[in-house]
């Protein structure tokens, strides 16, 4: 939507008051009692359902199977009085904090069901709490509308619908973040003194982020220039104030960040052994060189010598363009007071200053990133986190320019309406489409998943694994009635492989010796090994993976490859 436009919208006539009293009506109406967050509502309950039909369809996540035995370690750390420290010698695992998987392993001992479906559904939670967080966030900032919006955007992102089945650190951990986010921005209204309940919310989110990834330090540092920011005009008209309200504002947030503190302590043994021990994981990962390759504009980088814009770049094309105009659209109304004209002074002030808090939680991540050039595969796997923040000022951004087109060019409101919908629609239906390989989006920058296709990264996470066993399973039974034993090779982890194979399939150590073989096309891994390919995993004409005959099949020639 090009900047000019908007910008004669602005300056076409006066505004009209009647947008400035809906918000101020809306604003009053408690939480949850306006059709839009009736819609909200709606939206969640549908995505549970949703999620409760689907859910087996994703496989087990590269990494779950070390993940899952990290919780099993630090709840052994605590039943045996402390004696128990082989969490500590762990691989690397206890550079991270552990809240996702102690709840996990503790829900398995009480719960009937498989600990990966578990595993599984409590990402889904923590999904879809993400998207309500993103709800309430916007719907603070903006009003129901821009709520409801956010949530819509948010849950047709496909890198957030596909995610929260099976990325079960990425996805608690960006929820974590959004909704500290949120009560941190309502603490910033009523600084110098927030209110107890929000610096609990604060404390709590606070821990939970830090009990998963040292990235959540981040949180301190916000809530630090949040509380500056307040400060600093007080400062240069009086002092003696500014020190009261820096009082009691320290008064107000040591307790909040206390009991952040205990949770993330509670949730990652490792930080309690040093008070430093969080800053040094957050330099570790920084610094991190394993032999890992990743994908980038048809280029295969190690994780350490991925280029300075790597994420950025896949910020860039695996989110919605729909989405990405609505946030530059907040950025534009935040930026031109004149665009805030349909709202009093006051509201356009405060709303211009939390798109402003909201754009920095989003970009100076990436500054970082970019500035020090840290280690990243996986695409933007490991910045997730920013998916709500953007969907926020998304929400918000479409929303200004509904009040604004409201009370300059009515006329055009419901063309504007009927066109976003659209586009979130379309978005919708790709997530069907790709099920339930939504992860593997990409947008019109780089025409799509086609145009991604052998350029940038693909399946990484083994999600074909159910499809192509529970497919291998019918084939076999089709060609051998009698169900003999069978080697499998897989161009993948093998617990993700036994996890859903049939007793007839057997893990093969090499792949020449295997009578079937499974891999994605990541990496050409499919062309790893011969052999009649008899099941094609396509999704929008794009083949995702295969499984290959082998029997009767030579050794390739060459070095025998080995499956990890």
């Amino acid at each position: 939507m090009p900047g000019s436009s908007v910008a004669r919208l602005a300056s076409a006539q006066p505004p009209r008051t009647d947008v400035a009293e809906r918000h101020r009506a809306e604003a009053a109406q408690p939480f949850g009692r306006t059709p839009w967050d009736w819609a909200a509502w709606l939206l969640l309950v549908v995505l549970a359902v949703l999620a409760a039909f689907t859910i087996t369809d994703y496989g087990v996540s590269n990494d779950e199977e070390v993940q899952h035995r990290y919780g099993e370690l630090i709840v052994a750390l605590y039943t045996s009085g402390f004696s128990d420290q082989n969490l500590f010698a762990y691989r690397n695992l206890y550079l991270y904090g552990g809240l996702f998987d102690i709840i996990a392993v503790l829900a398995g001992e009480v719960l009937p069901f498989d600990i990966y479906l578990i595993r599984h559904a409590l990402s889904v939670a923590f999904g879809i709490a993400g998207i309500g967080a993103a709800w309430a966030t916007a719907r603070l900032v903006a009003g129901p509308r821009a709520g409801l919006l956010a949530a819509v955007l948010l849950a047709v992102t496909a890198q957030w619908y596909g995610p929260m089945f099976n990325h079960t650190k990425d996805i608690p951990f960006a929820a974590t973040m959004i909704g500290a986010t949120y009560f941190l921005l309502r603490a910033a209204r009523d600084l110098p003194a927030p209110r107890w309940r929000d610096m609990i919310g604060f404390g709590v989110l606070l821990g939970a982020a830090c009990g998963l990834r040292a990235m959540g330090l981040l949180l301190f540092g916000y809530a630090g220039l949040v509380v500056l920011a307040h400060l600093l005009p007080q400062v240069t008209q009086d002092r003696a104030a500014a020190f009261a309200s820096a009082r009691r504002a320290a008064a107000r947030f040591l307790p909040a960040f206390l009991l952040g503190y205990a949770i993330m302590l509670a949730a990652w043994p490792w930080a309690a052994l040093d008070i430093f021990n969080p800053l040094r994981a957050v330099f570790a990962f920084s610094h991190f060189h394993y032999e890992i390759h990743t994908l980038f504009a048809g280029h295969v980088y190690t994780m350490a010598n991925v280029p300075r814009w790597y994420v950025p770049a896949y910020l860039a094309i695996r989110l919605p363009l729909v989405l990405w105009a609505g946030a530059l659209l907040s950025a534009a109304f935040a930026l031109r007071s004149g665009m805030l004209a349909a709202l009093n002074e006051p509201s356009a002030t405060r709303m211009r200053r939390e798109i402003g808090w909201l754009w920095f939680f989003v970009l100076f991540p990436l500054a970082c990133q970019v500035a020090a050039r840290g280690p990243a595969f996986t695409g933007l796997r490991h910045f997730m986190f920013l998916l709500p923040l953007l969907a926020v000022l998304a929400g918000v951004g479409f929303n200004a320019l509904f009040d604004l087109i409201a009370t300059r060019r009515p006329r055009i409101v419901m063309p504007a309406a009927i066109a976003l919908c659209a586009a979130l629609l379309w978005e919708a239906s790709l997530l069907v489409r790709l099920h339930p390989y939504q992860y593997l989006y990409y947008n019109a920058l780089v025409g799509g998943l086609k145009g991604a296709a052998d350029r940038y990264e693909m399946d990484y996470w083994g999600n074909m694994m159910p499809e192509a066993v529970r497919a291998l399973e019918r084939y076999a039974k089709r060609v051998d009635p009698a169900g003999e034993s069978r080697l499998v090779g897989v161009c993948g982890e093998r617990f993700s492989f036994e996890h859903e194979a049939a007793d007839q399939f057997q893990w093969s150590v090499g792949w020449y010796e295997a009578d079937f073989f499974i891999a994605p096309t990541h990496m050409d891994c499919d062309s790893a090994n011969n052999g009649n390919p008899v099941i094609r995993i396509e999704r929008l004409g794009v083949l995702i993976g295969v499984v290959k005959d082998r029997r009767g099949f030579p050794w390739p020639t060459g070095p025998a490859q080995a499956s990890k």
